[in-house]
C-alpha cells in the first residue's frame, strides 16, 4: 500500500498540485450502511460523468501532478466501464486503488481489472460476524465478502481490509483483527467513524464510550505486538474523544481533490454541504482552473480565513483549524474552530454527545436486566430515506 506524506507549499499564494485524486464514480450501491459518508441527499443526485469525461479528468489530474487515484462510490463496481477507466489511469501512470464492498467482484471481473492495471483493492467489512455485518449493511453479503477476500489474494493484490468502527462493533475488535489475520490481510484499517452524512444521522446510536475506545486500542496494541510485520494495523482515532482537531484531508485544497459522480470537484467528499460556497464542475472548467482559481478551493486554504481562537493558537499550522464540515454541522459556522477542539467555544456540543453516549451505555446495561429500550432505530442509507431526509 502506498502512503503519501505531507508536503509544505513553497509559495503562500499558490498551492502545490493535488497528489491524490478521489474519483467517486457513482453513488449507486447495493449496501445500505448506517455510517456511509455519501451525502444524505444522494438520491437527488442522479447524474454521472461519462467514460470519456472520467478519462479527461484523469488526464488533467495527471498533467497537474496527481499520482494516486482512488476509485470509490457508492460501489464503483456497478460501473460497467470501470475496467476502461482503470486502463486509462494505468496508461497515465497513476497508482490505482479500488475501494469496494466486494459486491460485483467476481473472479472474471477481478482478472479483467488486474489486466487493466489495477494496483490495489481495499475491501470493506462491517463486522467479524455474519449477523452484524449483514445487519449494518442491511444486506446478506458476509459470505460474499469472504469469497471476495480469496479472489483478491488469488490475483496477487495486497490484501487490504477496512472496517469502520463504532459502538455496535467496537467490542468485537479482537474478532475483527483475528478475522483479518485469518484472511491473510497485509493491512487492516480500523477507521473510527467520523460523524458526518449518514453517520451524523445515526450518531446517537453509533458513538462509543471512552472506555470502549480505550479497550479497543489496548486490544489493537496487543495484536500489533503479537503479529509484528505480518499484518500492519492502522487504528484511525476518532475526533470526539481526543479533544484535538485534525488537519482535515491533510489541509483544505492542499493534497486531495474529490470529483463527485456528477462532476462537481470538492476539497473533501462532504464539502458540498457548506453554505455560501460554489464548487465548479469538471464539465465546465478544467481541473487546473478548479484547483487554483475557484472560490471553493481557496476559501479555507492555509490560515488566512481563521478567526479566534484559531488565529492565535500555536497549533494552527498543524491542524489548520480542523474540519470545516464538522464546524458547520456542530456550530452552524464553517469558519468556526472545529468543535472537537477543547479551545473551541462550541466544544460543549461534542462533550454533550459524548455524555449522551455514556448515559446510553448505562441504559443498555440496565436493559440487560430490566428490559428498558434505550435507543432509537437506525436510519439506513437507501433512496427512500435519502429523499425523506433531504426533503425541503
Amino acid at each position: 500500500m502506498s502512503v503519501l506524506t505531507s508536503t509544505q507549499n513553497t509559495s503562500p499564494s499558490r498551492p502545490g498540485p493535488p497528489l491524490w485524486l478521489l474519483a467517486e464514480v457513482t453513488y449507486r450501491c447495493p449496501l445500505h450502511c448506517v455510517f456511509c459518508y455519501n451525502p444524505v441527499d444522494f438520491a437527488r443526485q442522479e447524474d454521472e460523468l461519462s467514460t470519456e469525461d472520467w478519462k479527461r479528468v484523469l488526464q488533467e489530474g495527471r498533467a497537474m501532478g496527481a499520482v494516486q487515484l482512488g476509485l470509490s462510490g457508492g460501489e464503483p463496481l456497478v460501473r460497467d466501464d470501470l475496467e476502461e477507466i482503470v486502463a486509462e489511469a494505468h496508461r497515465l501512470g497513476f497508482y490505482t486503488n479500488l475501494l469496494t464492498s466486494g459486491v460485483g467482484l467476481t473472479a472474471q471481473r477481478a482478472a479483467a481489472l488486474k489486466a487493466a492495471g489495477l494496483d490495489h483493492v481495499q475491501l470493506s467489512f462491517q463486522d467479524s460476524t455474519r449477523e452484524m455485518n449483514d445487519f449494518l449493511s442491511h444486506t446478506k453479503t458476509f459470505e460474499l465478502k469472504n469469497r471476495v477476500a480469496k479472489i483478491i489474494k488469488d490475483q496477487g493484490w495486497p490484501m487490504v481490509m477496512n472496517v469502520v468502527i463504532h459502538r455496535m462493533n467496537i467490542d468485537h475488535i479482537d474478532r475483527i483483527i483475528g478475522m483479518a489475520h485469518e484472511f491473510g490481510a497485509e493491512y487492516l484499517e480500523l477507521a473510527n467513524t467520523q460523524y458526518y452524512s449518514w453517520a451524523m444521522v445515526n450518531r446517537d446510536q453509533l458513538l462509543p464510550t471512552h472506555a470502549q475506545l480505550q479497550h479497543a486500542e489496548a486490544v489493537t496494541d496487543a495484536w500489533r505486538a503479537k503479529l509484528g510485520e505480518d499484518m500492519r494495523i492502522f487504528f484511525v482515532a476518532p475526533d470526539y474523544h481526543e479533544g484535538r482537531a485534525k488537519k482535515c484531508v491533510n489541509g483544505w485544497g492542499n493534497m486531495f481533490i474529490t470529483v463527485a459522480p456528477d462532476g462537481t470537484a470538492l476539497p473533501c467528499h462532504t464539502a458540498r454541504m457548506l453554505p455560501g460556497l460554489s464548487f465548479p464542475s469538471v464539465k465546465d472548467h478544467s481541473l487546473e482552473h478548479i484547483w487554483y482559481e475557484s472560490e471553493g478551493f481557496n476559501r479555507y486554504r492555509g490560515t488566512g480565513w481563521m478567526k479566534e481562537p484559531c488565529t492565535s493558537c500555536e497549533h494552527r499550522e498543524a491542524d489548520l483549524g480542523g474540519c470545516r464540515c464538522q464546524a458547520y454541522m456542530l456550530a452552524q459556522d464553517p469558519a468556526a474552530a472545529d468543535p472537537v477542539c477543547i479551545k473551541s467555544p462550541h466544544h460543549h456540543e461534542v462533550k454533550a454527545a459524548v455524555a449522551q453516549a455514556e448515559a446510553q451505555a448505562l441504559v443498555r446495561a440496565q436493559a440487560n436486566t430490566s428490559g428498558i429500550q434505550g435507543e432509537h432505530p437506525l436510519v439506513f442509507r437507501d433512496p427512500a430515506n435519502s429523499l425523506r431526509l433531504s426533503k425541503v
